[in-house]
């Protein structure tokens, strides 16, 4: 591993998905030795034969990226960026400890909350991986975006001086991290905006108009701002990129997952009906209820985000879930 003070030199990316896929060539075009460990057999088998990854199929990988479906192999590098879903978090984590060296940190790059026992991904990959250097990235940024070379800022959050030398590691000329060390706060940010994407999504698959959109993302963050304020967060990190920002990303554009699933709900879909490339991949809806008890748990109301879980559950019609929210009492702002 590197001087303390200075940048990672190998970086290991564990998961070829969309996400995983655009960091490994963020980190390669920062100038670090990039490893990119693929889970499933046949993208390896794919992307070994110059057919690329259809998880990212526009993406050229560079010839000089190293391509592993050996999981001990990856592990060996300075600095591990975990890029699973969180609903796996735990499990892979699980998988992982062993291969772990002292000190070596690992990156969690998931965003949600485990169903079950509310934990926000940090807390989780805490407790799985008790004696690890933990961080967290997280922000506004679409694969494509990052795949192709696009301005992209991101916060990564961790305690003492990891953020920086992370920082360090994979900043390059268009990808910025922002260093924090509120793990909280971002992890929560990555994790809420999603449930509030689906909701715009939904406003917009109702055609109730921008006017309706903008307030229901303005009441959105509202909500967000709150729970964060209970669990401790900073309210500068909810303000920022890896909260508001991501959160406008999100809820704004239809290449978000979880803005295209609120929209084909708006339009009178079940859940079961959503289109099976979107359904299991926007985290928005395992995240819904998760979100809905972990803030329960907390003493915090959260009426957006309960109505979407209801909505999503099939508890709630579509009319009624935009009614409840219509109909609550007009209070300060």
């Amino acid at each position: 591993m590197s001087d303390s003070h200075n940048a990672f030199d190998r970086v290991a990316i564990l998961g070829a998905g969309a996400w995983g896929t655009a960091l490994a060539l963020a980190t390669h075009l920062a100038g670090r030795q990039t490893i990119l460990w693929v889970r499933e057999d046949d993208v390896l088998a794919d992307i070994r034969a110059g057919r690329g990854n259809r998880f990212l199929p526009e993406a050229a990988l560079p010839r000089d990226m190293a391509i592993t479906g050996d999981l001990e192999e990856a592990a060996s590098a300075d600095a591990l960026l975990l890029v699973v879903p969180a609903q796996v978090l735990h499990a892979f984590a699980d998988r992982l400890r062993p291969l772990l060296k002292p000190g070596q940190p690992v990156v969690i790059c998931a965003k949600g909350i485990e169903q079950g026992s509310g934990k926000l991904v940090t807390e989780v990959a805490a407790e799985a991986l008790p004696h690890t250097p933990l961080a967290i990235l997280s922000g506004p940024s679409f694969a494509r975006d990052v795949a192709r070379g696009l301005p992209t800022a991101v916060t990564i959050a961790a305690e003492g001086d990891l953020a920086a030398r992370l920082q360090a590691a994979l900043g390059g000329p268009s990808f910025r991290p922002y260093a924090s060390d509120d793990l909280t706060g971002v992890a929560l940010g990555g994790a809420a905006k999603n449930v509030y994407a689906i909701a715009c999504g939904v406003v917009e698959g109702m055609g109730l108009g921008e006017n309706a959109r903008a307030a229901l993302l303005a009441r959105s963050f509202a909500e967000l701002a709150r729970l964060g304020e209970a669990l401790g967060a900073k309210r500068e990190t909810l303000m920022g990129l890896s909260g508001l920002g991501d959160l406008v990303l999100t809820a704004t554009s239809r290449s978000s997952r979880n803005f295209s699933v609120g929209i084909e709900l708006g339009q009178g879909k079940s859940v079961a009906d959503l289109s099976e490339p979107v359904r299991p991949l926007a985290e928005g809806v395992t995240t819904a209820p998760a979100l809905v008890a972990r803030a329960k748990a907390a003493g915090v109301e959260l009426p957006i985000a309960e109505a979407m879980a209801d909505l999503l559950s099939g508890a709630l019609p579509l009319g009624e879930a935009m009614l409840r929210l219509m109909r609550r009492p007009l209070t300060s702002e």
